[in-house]
């Protein structure tokens, strides 16, 4: 059975003044739905890249990039765009909130650039969301007013508001304290769990390693072991 995300063969180069870059050599990678794996590797590894392309952020120079079914690389800037909002939810070290709006309108602002929900229906799926990530006491409370922990559950609220197939998560726990980061990360696997939500993480923290299901590591944009017994060169 295919892969929910497949690379075959992706390269990635960028071009660094005269020089070209390789950040990605390439990977040939599978992910299964419902799999919550670790993309582990040093700073400038390409782990952020990879997870860039699978997230349509970027494009492969060369080789394919599947996810949910279809290749990212034949797609147009909406359909890339469309691929995002409706498959794929975002989780970053650095929350990303719009500190304007409040807990609420933060979660809600994806369902509003999705569309095609009432008002109704985009309240019962806030609502229900921002309970399960235990923050309704909170709900009418902008950023600044919230914790770190706090923020990151928003983070993850408004990934999963859309009912994505697959959650990326950039570094979610490196700006957390140990208890709030093993909180978040318990929290994830939860979802993971119950919703058989597939997570992709890029991390260099052991915690979220320790509760993975599969670590890939990559080095020097090449994947060294993709988790499965398999070492690669």
């Amino acid at each position: 059975m295919s892969g929910i995300v497949e690379l075959k063969n992706v390269v990635k180069e960028y071009p660094l003044g005269r020089t070209v870059v390789r950040a990605l050599r390439g990977i040939d990678l599978t992910i299964d739905q419902g799999e919550f794996t670790v993309i582990a590797g040093p700073s400038g590894s390409g782990k952020t890249t990879l997870l860039n392309l699978i997230g349509c952020i970027d494009v492969a120079t060369t080789g394919e990039v599947r996810v949910g079914g279809q290749s990212t690389g034949t797609l147009d800037d909406r359909q890339l765009t469309d691929l995002r909002l409706r498959k794929l939810g975002f989780i970053f070290q650095s929350f990303n909130l719009i500190a304007v709006l409040d807990l609420y309108q933060n979660v809600e602002f994806p369902l509003l650039l999705q569309g095609g929900l009432s008002s109704a229906e985009r309240r019962q799926r806030v609502e229900a969301i921002v309970d399960r990530v235990g923050l309704t006491p909170q709900i009418r409370q902008r950023p600044n007013e919230l914790s770190g922990g706090q923020r990151q559950r928003v983070a993850i609220a408004r990934a999963l508001v859309t009912r994505p197939a697959i959650v990326l998560a950039d570094e979610p726990t490196a700006n957390l304290d140990s208890v709030t980061g093993a909180s978040i990360i318990d929290l994830m696997r939860e979802i993971n769990h119950a919703d058989h939500t597939t997570f992709l993480f890029s991390t260099h923290d052991s915690r979220v390693m320790d509760r993975a299901d599969r670590i890939v590591r990559i080095a020097d944009g090449l994947l060294q072991d993709d988790g499965r017994g398999e070492a690669r060169a």
